[in-house]
């Protein structure tokens, strides 16, 4: 059971690994884009490429779509970036459901886990397999595997990396559970010290960018949420025309003097454009104008004219 590219890694270890896959379970067919043209999830794709068994229920308690999923008899459900599931679906089949997670549990529960871990500056993640309970991301877990989070890595590249071991760690999985020898930690033996940090899901709004942080804070920030949804922000021109942004790369530029207010643009209209932070200066390396590519900042400096009376909002 699974939606996106991260889960489509998973399921092709275990087809390519000879285990015998007798359905999958995906997202409804969706309209997206400006044509808003029907579009398979990345997971139906692959499955109807090597025509494997495929429901797309609306609903999980549906009973036509339980009554097809028991026609399965599975002996084991894996879950890899699917929805929640109720009970009468984790609980069918006789080994249980077991759901690979992106982050070493019990931290980072939620919908977003390798964008926040980037955001906190954690230098470490991983993956981690469990049983499915009935409190989300919450079951004894199986195995865990950690990885580093480099201070040059964003989002993609550590989503990529994850999605690779968490494929192998999937199979692994299924192997311990179908010889009896899976391990089940109870994840009140796996607290950290102080609170966990939480991983909603995140929404446009969450994207937005504050400038009077340190400037730690906001090269971590869009790291974190590079290549997608990337941070999001507002030019301000003198005049009060307001260009909405992404941006999607930068470095940082600590300061030792005196700083002008966050937000402040300092910029040769050419080659660079520096934003003022809290501590430091953001040096905005890659971004994006509405309609338009994702470009060098040199590239847009060439045919959007930005001078030090803009500010950044």
């Amino acid at each position: 059971m699974g939606t996106p590219d991260f889960a489509v890694e998973s399921l092709r270890a275990l087809v390519e690994g000879g285990y015998r896959v007798v359905g999958v379970v995906t997202m409804p067919d969706k309209p997206a884009g400006r044509g808003h043209k029907v579009q398979f999830s990345a997971v139906k794709q692959y499955a109807v490429a090597q025509q494997l068994p495929l429901q797309q229920p609306e609903k999980l308690k549906d009973e036509a779509f339980l009554e097809a999923l028991r026609a399965w008899q599975a002996d084991l459900q894996i879950v890899v970036a699917f929805r929640m599931l109720p009970e009468v679906v984790w609980n069918m089949p006789r080994l249980g459901t077991f759901n690979l997670h992106a982050s070493l549990l019990p931290r980072y529960r939620g919908a977003a886990p390798i964008n926040w871990a980037v955001i906190n500056g954690e230098k470490e993640t991983g993956v981690t397999t469990f049983f499915l309970t009935h409190d989300i991301d919450t079951g004894e877990v199986i195995f865990q595997e950690r990885v580093p989070i480099g201070e040059h890595d964003d989002v993609g590249t550590v989503h990529d990396r994850l999605m690779m071991l968490g494929a192998s760690l999937v199979t692994r999985t299924v192997d311990a559970i179908a010889d009896g020898t899976a391990p089940r930690v109870p994840q009140s033996q796996l607290m950290p010290d102080g609170p966990l940090p939480p991983a909603p899901k995140i929404f446009k709004e969450t994207c937005r960018i504050v400038w009077d942080g340190p400037v730690a804070g906001v090269y971590n920030f869009v790291r974190g949420l590079s290549p997608y949804p990337a941070a999001r922000a507002i030019l301000a021109a003198p005049d009060g025309r307001q260009t909405p942004l992404k941006i999607y790369a930068g470095s940082k530029l600590p300061s030792s003097g005196s700083l002008p207010p966050a937000g402040t643009l300092a910029t040769d209209g050419k080659s660079y454009l520096h934003v003022a932070c809290a501590d430091g200066f953001y040096a905005v390396e890659s971004l994006q104008l509405p309609d338009k590519k994702r470009l060098p900042v040199a590239d847009v400096l060439h045919g959007f004219a930005i001078n030090n009376q803009f500010k950044m909002l």
